[in-house]
């Protein structure tokens, strides 16, 4: 890459590393027969079991139709189980199966591969280092959409 203004090519380098990082973790987790999006969906549900699928949806940011197509699969492939809630027979609770637990524990080690390979000439400290920076990018970025949120409220006229 050229050496160029950070403005001129920041946003689009981030967007063009999530598109091959995409790219490959598809291709790799192929090999065990799940995709990308099936593995994160597997990975949210082992970090919050129990987790309704609404709840699910809303937190990856996907549309319920779209999660539910997801964890027909996953579910067919016994991953995962739907439960009904206690309290309100409307409401599916996710939980990891035996199956799932163990492709989890296969695909840490893919985990793992995609890291060390995306990571490749890059040292442990710099990697930290990194990590930290993209963790205030994020905070950044929250913060000025939180901000921006506040600031229309606030410019909303009122009536009455």
């Amino acid at each position: 890459m050229t050496r160029g203004s950070v403005d001129q090519y920041f946003l689009f380098t981030l967007a063009e590393l999530q598109r091959v990082l995409r790219v490959y973790a598809d291709k790799q987790a192929a090999r065990f027969g799940i995709t990308r999006a099936q593995w994160a969906v597997l990975a949210k549900v082992e970090r919050n079991e129990g987790m309704s699928q609404a709840e699910l949806a809303e937190q990856m940011e996907m549309q319920p139709i779209t999660l539910t197509r997801l964890v027909d699969k996953l579910c067919e492939n016994d991953w995962i189980e739907r439960r009904g809630d206690a309290n309100d027979r409307r409401i599916n609770r996710l939980y990891l199966r035996k199956a799932g637990r163990q492709l989890l524990g296969k695909l840490s080690g893919l985990r793992s591969e995609l890291t060390a390979t995306a990571l490749d000439g890059i040292l442990p400290a710099e990697a930290h280092r990194l990590l930290a920076q993209l963790e205030t990018i994020k905070d950044n970025v929250r913060n000025a959409i939180q901000n921006a949120g506040a600031a229309q409220v606030r410019k909303e006229p009122r009536y009455g």
